[in-house]
């Protein structure tokens, strides 16, 4: 759970503990999740990007009956800060409004960055009243400009829906948090070299 980029699941670290019961392997598993909780959160630095994913099942994939027929209504909406070269941090949110995305960023971002970049989504619109705030327009198909991009919260976003889709196959809302907090926590300590310990010493 430390070292594969992708995570790992339950069954599988069933198989190779041999824990005797595939619960066993799952609680053992959440339990580290949530030991991989960062209690010690510095508010990020330097040039940060923020962005917003969702997290579900494609509707192309669904019966008919069962079908969302409006937009990411059935996804889990998450928002997520990355201070680049450094930290990540993303949290599951149930709106994707400006109060909340606002709140957001005020809560995990230092007053003093040198960037706040986004893409156009109106939720980040007031962010320049407080701080040097730029954007990208996907809409219009513009990625970058200049040092304004959200590329590297996209490849974690990246690796996250990968680890979801081709790891897990399913993730419930309830646990979502779980799952952030480990691939956070991996992508934050990349550079520790007793990762495994520091985890095990917050379980």
């Amino acid at each position: 759970m430390t070292q594969s980029k992708k995570g790992i699941s339950a069954l599988q670290i069933h198989r190779q503990i041999g824990s005797g019961d595939y619960r066993t392997a799952w609680y053992m598993c959440h339990r580290i999740r949530a030991a991989m909780k960062d209690t010690d959160f510095a508010k990020l630095l330097g040039e940060v990007e923020v962005d917003e994913t969702y997290i579900g099942g494609s509707d192309r994939n669904r019966h008919r009956d069962k079908k969302a027929h409006m937009g990411g209504r059935d996804k889990a909406t998450v928002i997520g800060a990355i201070s680049r070269k450094g930290n990540v941090v993303c949290k599951l949110i149930e709106n994707a409004d400006r109060v909340t995305m606002s709140a957001f960023v005020r809560e995990t971002v230092a007053d003093n960055v040198s960037l706040v970049a986004t893409d156009e989504h109106a939720g980040y619109h007031r962010l320049g009243r407080t701080f040097p705030h730029k954007s990208v327009n996907h809409g219009t198909k513009e990625y970058v400009r200049g040092n304004v991009h959200t590329n590297n919260l996209e490849a974690f976003w990246s690796l996250l829906k990968r680890g979801v889709v081709g790891t897990f196959h399913q993730v419930s809302k309830d646990y979502l948090p779980l799952y952030l907090a480990e691939f956070s926590y991996r992508h934050n300590n990349r550079k520790n070299a007793d990762i495994f310990g520091d985890v095990i010493a917050g379980c």
